[in-house]
């Protein structure tokens, strides 16, 4: 892996395999504190009970002999890791593998200290080899299959390098603490652990992969829908398990703006002003949210919603018409509740093709609507003004939604349109 990584996906897995690399070597210099606190202490306060252990008195200082320098490696290989994660890099696999190498040597530096000091049949029977189990099991926080295999190899080898060299091993015997069987045997336990690790490891690392992708698609659907997608809408769109194409398709587009909203920004604090857009935009979403539909832009004291887009909905038509009766009943009791802060708004719908997509740079894409369709849809709503009206659809928009009541004003002349477009009032 190098060290700049520009994909997200893999920088955002990298990032989290780092920082369980750095949670394993926290745990490790927690632990040998510990060991190394309690051994200095049972040596040098209550040497009486060790006494019956060795041959020969063992220093006080000998616990720090053995376990200070790793503890100190531990400690720098701890901040180099640090480093590297705060300027963006990777710790490379050669020197993850000499780490193992050097922390899974402690065991042994152990057991050849102790050996001076006890009889070294009774050392492979106590604590030291033990620690072996330790290394391997947090090596499954390396999330790397190899690095826990190679933990599992360096301590069933240095075991049995260690036995062959302090112990007198004969292949056969009636001594079982002295036979190549009863050691190797041991040996072949931490293989096998550090092969259980390594799957164990492996396993986590899928569940990184997975989880780290999900939140990779949520993040990238959020961002090319704009500020807000509705969680209902982005699970189908992960369910789709597919980048949304550009296309031409019908999609049912509704603008929405307050209407003398800028004239009002001048009675205001700008902190006013955005808490109140704050307030109302979140009751305007709720109900876009309710009818399967997105807030594809926000347009100051506007915005633009999609219906049938970027997922299909034969109902988009209709689920945009109730959204803006929605939006008209939840003005109507904004204003009751706040009078000091009422508002009007203005709504316009159309339904046709449009072309559909997503367009930006490499670096920030969005999805958005193009076509006749969303100007015309525009054109309605700031004809709200000239209609003395709240909400205008399309011809198109009522007969799609079967809609009834609504107030015919005719052919209508818009604005970028050579012939009059049929109008219809609905509030």
């Amino acid at each position: 892996m190098t060290d700049v990584v520009s994909d997200p996906y893999a920088d955002a897995l990298r990032r989290e395999i780092l920082r369980s690399e750095q949670q394993r070597m926290r745990a490790l210099v927690v632990f040998l504190v510990v060991l190394l606190v309690v051994s200095l202490a049972v040596v040098n306060f209550f040497p009486e009970l060790v006494r019956p252990m060795f041959r020969e008195p063992v220093p006080g200082w000998m616990p720090l002999a053995g376990v200070g320098p790793f503890l100190l490696y531990e400690a720098v290989a701890l901040a180099v890791l640090h480093r590297r994660m705060t300027q963006g890099r990777d710790f490379p696999r050669p020197a993850r593998l000499a780490n193992a190498l050097v922390e899974t040597s402690m065991p042994g530096s152990a057991i050849v200290i102790l050996s001076h000091y006890m009889d070294p049949q009774l050392v492979f029977g106590f604590w030291p080899p033990l620690l072996y189990f330790i290394f391997i099991l947090l090596s499954t926080l390396r999330l790397d299959f190899w690095l826990s295999l190679w933990t599992g190899v360096v301590a069933a080898v240095q075991q049995m390098v260690l036995v062959l060299w302090l112990l007198p091993i004969v292949p056969w015997g009636n001594v079982a603490n002295e036979t190549l069987l009863y050691h190797g045997s041991r040996s072949i336990v931490l293989l096998m652990a550090g092969v259980i690790a390594g799957i164990v490891a492996r396993s986590l690392r899928r569940q990184f992969d997975t989880s780290v992708a999900e939140a990779a698609a949520r993040d990238r659907v959020t961002s090319l829908f704009g500020q807000h997608v509705s969680p209902a809408v982005v699970d189908r769109l992960l369910g789709t398990r597919s980048d949304t194409p550009s296309e031409m398709r019908p999609v049912c587009v509704l603008f929405l703006d307050i209407r003398g909203f800028t004239a009002m920004t001048r009675l205001r604090r700008a902190d006013e002003t955005v808490a109140l857009l704050n307030d109302f935009f979140a009751e305007m979403i709720d109900i876009v949210d309710r009818h399967h539909g997105i807030i594809n832009k926000f347009l100051g004291d506007g915005f633009l919603a999609l219906f049938g887009a970027p997922l299909d909905d034969p109902g988009a038509a209709s689920n945009a018409l109730a959204a803006a009766r929605g939006m008209l009943d939840a003005v109507d009791a904004w204003n009751r509740a706040r009078p000091q802060q009422a508002l009007r708004i203005g709504i316009g719908i159309h339904i046709g093709d449009a072309v559909t997509g997503t367009v930006g740079s490499p670096r920030r894409k969005e999805y958005t609507v193009i076509g006749d369709t969303v100007n015309l849809a525009a054109r309605l709503e700031q004809l709200t003004k000239q209609a003395g009206a709240r909400l205008l659809v399309s011809n198109e928009v009522r007969e799609a939604a079967q809609v009834e009541g609504a107030v015919d004003l005719g052919p209508m002349p818009i604005r970028g349109y050579d012939q009059p477009v049929r109008v219809w009032r609905l509030a």
